[in-house]
């Protein structure tokens, strides 16, 4: 299979229009953010390049500062680290650490 039949097989949404009539859970995409935005957590702050819709609502949530601005990071709050510590375990922890 060509890289092109590859490609036209998948069906995931183009669009955020098209991405709307899925019903996601905001909660668990908030989650899995935060966990993510813990990957590359340094000196208390984290690169922002996620959907901005998810950025806001952590912010909302008390989990990071205001992601709006020029800055390409954004300041993790004590909360914030707390749990995306926790959400990364959680998440994409291996549940045998040897393995």
């Amino acid at each position: 299979m060509t890289a092109r039949a590859a490609s036209a097989t998948l069906s995931v949404p183009a669009t955020r229009s098209e991405r709307s009539l899925m019903h996601l859970d905001e909660d668990k995409i908030d989650d899995a953010v935060l966990a993510l935005l813990h990957l590359g957590l340094h000196d208390g702050r984290a690169w922002k390049g996620f959907d901005w819709d998810a950025m806001r609502r952590l912010h909302e949530k008390g989990f990071i500062g205001n992601p709006v601005g020029k800055s390409k990071s954004v300041f993790m709050t004590e909360a914030g680290r707390r749990r995306s510590e926790e959400l990364l375990e959680g998440l994409f922890g291996k549940a045998d650490a040897s393995a």
